[in-house]
Protein backbone atom coordinates (compact mmCIF):
# COMPACT_ATOMS: atom_id res chain seq x y z
CA UNK A 1 0.00 0.00 0.00
CA UNK A 2 0.93 3.63 -0.42
CA UNK A 3 1.38 5.16 3.01
CA UNK A 4 1.79 8.65 4.41
CA UNK A 5 3.17 8.29 7.93
CA UNK A 6 2.24 10.81 10.63
CA UNK A 7 4.39 11.00 13.76
CA UNK A 8 6.94 13.08 15.61
CA UNK A 9 8.95 11.69 18.60
CA UNK A 10 11.36 8.76 18.97
CA UNK A 11 8.67 6.07 19.53
CA UNK A 12 7.11 7.13 16.23
CA UNK A 13 10.47 6.86 14.47
CA UNK A 14 10.66 3.21 15.53
CA UNK A 15 7.35 2.55 13.76
CA UNK A 16 8.40 4.49 10.66
CA UNK A 17 11.60 2.46 10.43
CA UNK A 18 9.63 -0.81 10.43
CA UNK A 19 7.19 0.50 7.81
CA UNK A 20 10.07 1.58 5.56
CA UNK A 21 11.49 -1.95 5.80
CA UNK A 22 8.09 -3.52 5.05
CA UNK A 23 6.50 -4.30 1.69
CA UNK A 24 4.54 -1.05 1.84
CA UNK A 25 5.66 2.22 0.24
CA UNK A 26 6.03 5.23 2.52
CA UNK A 27 5.59 8.10 0.06
CA UNK A 28 5.74 10.96 2.61
CA UNK A 29 5.67 11.76 6.31
CA UNK A 30 3.70 14.29 8.29
CA UNK A 31 5.52 15.58 11.35
CA UNK A 32 5.73 18.60 13.63
CA UNK A 33 7.89 21.56 12.51
CA UNK A 34 11.48 21.79 13.72
CA UNK A 35 11.61 22.77 17.40
CA UNK A 36 14.09 24.83 19.38
CA UNK A 37 15.84 23.07 22.24
CA UNK A 38 19.08 23.04 24.18
CA UNK A 39 20.97 25.94 25.66
CA UNK A 40 21.50 27.54 22.28
CA UNK A 41 17.79 27.23 21.40
CA UNK A 42 18.74 26.01 17.95
CA UNK A 43 16.23 24.37 15.64
CA UNK A 44 16.18 20.57 15.56
CA UNK A 45 14.13 18.25 13.34
CA UNK A 46 11.84 15.70 14.92
CA UNK A 47 13.18 12.11 15.05
CA UNK A 48 10.63 11.20 12.38
CA UNK A 49 11.79 13.97 10.05
CA UNK A 50 15.44 13.04 10.55
CA UNK A 51 14.72 9.42 9.65
CA UNK A 52 12.61 10.39 6.63
CA UNK A 53 15.34 12.68 5.27
CA UNK A 54 17.87 9.88 5.75
CA UNK A 55 15.73 7.65 3.53
CA UNK A 56 14.91 10.33 0.97
CA UNK A 57 11.22 10.48 1.87
CA UNK A 58 9.24 13.69 1.37
CA UNK A 59 8.48 15.58 4.59
CA UNK A 60 5.41 17.73 5.32
CA UNK A 61 5.58 19.95 8.42
CA UNK A 62 2.39 22.02 8.69
CA UNK A 63 1.92 24.00 11.90
CA UNK A 64 -1.71 22.92 11.90
CA UNK A 65 -3.86 20.65 9.77
CA UNK A 66 -6.94 22.73 10.52
CA UNK A 67 -5.46 26.06 9.41
CA UNK A 68 -3.38 24.94 6.43
CA UNK A 69 -5.53 24.61 3.31
CA UNK A 70 -2.59 23.43 1.22
CA UNK A 71 -2.01 20.28 3.26
CA UNK A 72 -5.32 18.70 2.28
CA UNK A 73 -4.48 19.13 -1.42
CA UNK A 74 -0.99 17.71 -0.83
CA UNK A 75 -2.43 14.63 0.85
CA UNK A 76 -5.02 14.15 -1.88
CA UNK A 77 -2.30 14.34 -4.52
CA UNK A 78 -0.21 11.76 -2.65
CA UNK A 79 -3.26 9.44 -2.73
CA UNK A 80 -2.30 7.26 0.23
CA UNK A 81 -4.15 4.01 0.85
CA UNK A 82 -3.71 4.53 4.59
CA UNK A 83 -2.14 7.04 6.96
CA UNK A 84 -0.60 5.30 9.99
CA UNK A 85 -0.24 7.65 12.97
CA UNK A 86 2.05 7.41 16.02
CA UNK A 87 2.21 10.33 18.46
CA UNK A 88 1.84 12.92 15.71
CA UNK A 89 0.81 15.77 18.01
CA UNK A 90 -1.62 17.53 15.70
CA UNK A 91 -5.42 17.49 15.58
CA UNK A 92 -6.74 15.73 12.48
CA UNK A 93 -9.81 17.51 11.07
CA UNK A 94 -12.89 15.42 10.42
CA UNK A 95 -12.94 16.43 6.76
CA UNK A 96 -9.51 14.84 6.25
CA UNK A 97 -10.35 11.46 7.73
CA UNK A 98 -11.74 10.15 4.43
CA UNK A 99 -8.67 11.00 2.31
CA UNK A 100 -7.07 7.52 2.59
CA UNK A 101 -9.23 4.57 1.58
CA UNK A 102 -8.33 2.65 4.75
CA UNK A 103 -8.39 5.70 6.99
CA UNK A 104 -5.94 7.14 9.50
CA UNK A 105 -4.75 4.26 11.66
CA UNK A 106 -3.40 5.16 15.08
CA UNK A 107 -0.95 3.12 17.16
CA UNK A 108 -1.86 3.86 20.78
CA UNK A 109 0.15 2.59 23.74
CA UNK A 110 -2.62 1.08 25.87
CA UNK A 111 -5.30 -1.57 25.64
CA UNK A 112 -8.23 0.58 24.55
CA UNK A 113 -10.71 1.61 25.82
CA UNK A 114 -8.46 1.82 28.88
CA UNK A 115 -6.23 4.91 29.06
CA UNK A 116 -7.43 6.95 26.14
CA UNK A 117 -5.61 10.25 25.88
CA UNK A 118 -2.16 11.77 26.02
CA UNK A 119 -0.21 9.76 28.62
CA UNK A 120 -1.37 6.11 28.60
CA UNK A 121 1.98 4.57 29.58
CA UNK A 122 2.41 6.88 32.57
CA UNK A 123 -1.18 6.28 33.63
CA UNK A 124 -0.80 2.50 33.50
CA UNK A 125 2.26 2.56 35.76
CA UNK A 126 0.79 5.10 38.18
CA UNK A 127 -2.38 3.02 38.51
CA UNK A 128 -0.42 -0.15 39.22
CA UNK A 129 -1.66 -2.02 36.15
CA UNK A 130 -0.09 -5.47 35.91
CA UNK A 131 -0.78 -5.69 32.16
CA UNK A 132 -0.89 -3.07 29.44
CA UNK A 133 -0.22 -3.10 25.71
CA UNK A 134 -0.79 -1.36 22.40
CA UNK A 135 -3.77 -0.94 20.09
CA UNK A 136 -4.17 -0.05 16.44
CA UNK A 137 -7.47 1.61 15.61
CA UNK A 138 -9.12 3.76 12.96
CA UNK A 139 -9.21 7.40 14.00
CA UNK A 140 -12.66 8.97 14.16
CA UNK A 141 -13.91 12.27 15.54
CA UNK A 142 -13.68 11.11 19.15
CA UNK A 143 -10.66 10.89 21.44
CA UNK A 144 -9.17 7.43 20.81
CA UNK A 145 -12.64 5.97 20.31
CA UNK A 146 -12.40 4.50 16.78
CA UNK A 147 -12.83 0.86 15.77
CA UNK A 148 -10.04 -1.41 17.05
CA UNK A 149 -8.03 -3.25 14.40
CA UNK A 150 -5.52 -5.20 16.51
CA UNK A 151 -3.89 -5.33 19.95
CA UNK A 152 -0.92 -6.74 21.82
CA UNK A 153 -0.47 -7.30 25.55
CA UNK A 154 2.58 -7.11 27.79
CA UNK A 155 3.22 -7.30 31.51
CA UNK A 156 4.40 -4.20 33.34
CA UNK A 157 7.65 -4.83 35.17
CA UNK A 158 7.61 -4.31 38.94
CA UNK A 159 10.39 -1.71 38.76
CA UNK A 160 9.76 -0.48 35.20
CA UNK A 161 9.72 3.24 34.46
CA UNK A 162 7.48 4.87 31.87
CA UNK A 163 10.54 5.47 29.68
CA UNK A 164 11.49 1.80 29.74
CA UNK A 165 7.95 0.59 29.13
CA UNK A 166 7.41 3.08 26.30
CA UNK A 167 10.60 1.92 24.60
CA UNK A 168 9.42 -1.70 24.73
CA UNK A 169 5.97 -0.78 23.46
CA UNK A 170 7.41 1.39 20.68
CA UNK A 171 9.22 -1.56 19.09
CA UNK A 172 6.50 -4.13 19.76
CA UNK A 173 3.92 -1.62 18.56
CA UNK A 174 5.89 -0.99 15.38
CA UNK A 175 5.50 -4.66 14.49
CA UNK A 176 1.80 -4.47 15.38
CA UNK A 177 1.37 -1.48 13.05
CA UNK A 178 3.02 -3.33 10.15
CA UNK A 179 0.81 -6.33 10.88
CA UNK A 180 -2.24 -4.07 10.77
CA UNK A 181 -1.17 -2.53 7.45
CA UNK A 182 -0.71 -6.03 6.05
CA UNK A 183 -4.20 -7.04 7.17
CA UNK A 184 -5.77 -3.92 5.66
CA UNK A 185 -3.94 -4.57 2.39
CA UNK A 186 -5.05 -8.20 2.33
CA UNK A 187 -8.63 -7.35 3.28
CA UNK A 188 -8.48 -9.54 6.40
CA UNK A 189 -8.69 -6.80 9.03
CA UNK A 190 -11.72 -7.10 11.31
CA UNK A 191 -12.57 -3.71 12.88
CA UNK A 192 -14.20 -4.02 16.30
CA UNK A 193 -16.22 -1.11 17.75
CA UNK A 194 -15.06 0.16 21.13
CA UNK A 195 -17.42 0.48 24.08
CA UNK A 196 -18.36 4.05 24.80
CA UNK A 197 -17.04 3.95 28.37
CA UNK A 198 -13.31 4.09 28.95
CA UNK A 199 -10.63 5.59 31.18
CA UNK A 200 -8.55 8.64 30.32
CA UNK A 201 -4.91 9.57 30.79
CA UNK A 202 -4.61 13.35 30.87
CA UNK A 203 -1.61 15.26 29.59
CA UNK A 204 1.00 15.45 32.35
CA UNK A 205 2.14 18.81 33.70
CA UNK A 206 5.32 19.23 35.79
CA UNK A 207 3.17 19.90 38.86
CA UNK A 208 1.70 16.40 38.54
CA UNK A 209 5.15 14.90 39.13
CA UNK A 210 5.61 16.39 42.59
CA UNK A 211 5.93 13.64 45.22
CA UNK A 212 3.29 13.65 47.94
CA UNK A 213 4.99 11.99 50.91
CA UNK A 214 1.62 11.58 52.65
CA UNK A 215 0.73 8.89 50.13
CA UNK A 216 1.49 5.18 50.76
CA UNK A 217 4.94 3.95 49.72
CA UNK A 218 3.58 1.86 46.84
CA UNK A 219 1.72 4.86 45.39
CA UNK A 220 4.85 7.02 45.64
CA UNK A 221 6.95 4.29 44.01
CA UNK A 222 4.53 4.01 41.08
CA UNK A 223 4.17 7.77 40.73
CA UNK A 224 7.91 8.34 40.53
CA UNK A 225 8.37 5.55 37.98
CA UNK A 226 5.45 6.90 35.96
CA UNK A 227 7.15 10.29 35.68
CA UNK A 228 10.63 8.92 34.88
CA UNK A 229 12.30 10.19 32.77
CA UNK A 230 9.83 12.93 31.89
CA UNK A 231 8.83 15.28 33.31
CA UNK A 232 10.80 13.87 36.24
CA UNK A 233 9.53 13.36 39.79
CA UNK A 234 10.50 16.09 42.22
CA UNK A 235 10.22 17.26 45.79
CA UNK A 236 11.13 20.33 47.84
CA UNK A 237 13.51 20.79 50.73
CA UNK A 238 12.91 24.26 52.01
CA UNK A 239 13.15 26.52 48.97
CA UNK A 240 15.23 24.05 46.97
CA UNK A 241 13.77 21.68 44.41
CA UNK A 242 15.23 18.18 44.07
CA UNK A 243 14.58 15.78 41.21
CA UNK A 244 14.22 12.12 42.20
CA UNK A 245 14.82 8.83 40.43
CA UNK A 246 12.93 5.64 41.26
CA UNK A 247 12.71 4.58 44.92
CA UNK A 248 12.39 1.23 46.68
CA UNK A 249 9.72 0.67 49.36
CA UNK A 250 11.30 -1.06 52.37
CA UNK A 251 8.09 -2.47 53.77
CA UNK A 252 8.88 -1.07 57.20
CA UNK A 253 10.00 2.06 59.03
CA UNK A 254 8.73 4.71 61.36
CA UNK A 255 9.81 7.98 59.75
CA UNK A 256 7.18 10.68 59.40
CA UNK A 257 6.03 11.49 55.84
CA UNK A 258 8.85 13.41 54.13
CA UNK A 259 11.28 12.94 57.03
CA UNK A 260 14.67 11.69 55.81
CA UNK A 261 17.24 9.51 57.55
CA UNK A 262 20.70 9.92 56.04
CA UNK A 263 22.76 6.77 56.61
CA UNK A 264 26.26 5.97 55.45
CA UNK A 265 25.03 3.84 52.55
CA UNK A 266 21.41 4.83 52.09
CA UNK A 267 18.83 7.58 52.36
CA UNK A 268 15.41 6.65 53.69
CA UNK A 269 12.32 8.87 53.51
CA UNK A 270 9.07 8.34 55.37
CA UNK A 271 5.69 7.92 53.71
CA UNK A 272 2.17 7.24 54.97
CA UNK A 273 2.88 3.57 55.66
CA UNK A 274 6.62 2.92 55.72
CA UNK A 275 9.94 4.15 54.40
CA UNK A 276 11.28 4.26 50.85
CA UNK A 277 14.95 4.08 49.92
CA UNK A 278 16.02 6.80 47.51
CA UNK A 279 17.92 5.64 44.44
CA UNK A 280 19.14 8.81 42.76
CA UNK A 281 18.67 12.48 43.50
CA UNK A 282 19.46 15.68 41.64
CA UNK A 283 20.14 18.72 43.83
CA UNK A 284 19.65 22.21 42.36
CA UNK A 285 22.32 23.06 39.81
CA UNK A 286 23.90 19.59 39.87
CA UNK A 287 23.69 16.32 37.98
CA UNK A 288 21.67 13.31 39.05
CA UNK A 289 23.69 11.27 41.57
CA UNK A 290 23.43 8.33 43.93
CA UNK A 291 21.40 9.42 46.95
CA UNK A 292 23.91 8.00 49.46
CA UNK A 293 26.74 9.88 47.72
CA UNK A 294 24.72 13.08 47.97
CA UNK A 295 24.11 12.52 51.69
CA UNK A 296 27.78 11.82 52.40
CA UNK A 297 28.72 15.04 50.64
CA UNK A 298 26.58 17.24 52.87
CA UNK A 299 28.15 19.27 55.64
CA UNK A 300 27.49 17.91 59.13
CA UNK A 301 25.07 20.69 60.05
CA UNK A 302 23.17 20.21 56.77
CA UNK A 303 22.36 16.60 57.69
CA UNK A 304 20.25 17.58 60.66
CA UNK A 305 16.49 17.51 60.36
CA UNK A 306 16.31 16.85 56.62
CA UNK A 307 12.65 16.95 55.54
CA UNK A 308 11.25 16.77 52.03
CA UNK A 309 7.93 18.39 51.21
Amino acid sequence: MRLVFAGTPEPAAAALERLIASDHEVVAVLTRPDARRGRGRTLHPSPVKALAVEHGIAVLTPESLTRDDAIRHQLEELAPDAIPVVAYGNLIPADMLDIPAHGWVNLHFSLLPKWRGAAPVQAAIAAGDAVTGATTFRINEGLDTGDILDTLETEVGEAETSGELLERLAYAGADLLVKTMNALDAGTAEPTPQPEEGTYAHKIAPADARVDWNQPAAVIDRGIRAHTPAPGAWTMRGENRFKLGPVTPTGEGSLAPGEAALGKNEVLVGTADGDVRLGTIQPPGKKMMNAADWARGLAADAKEGVVFE
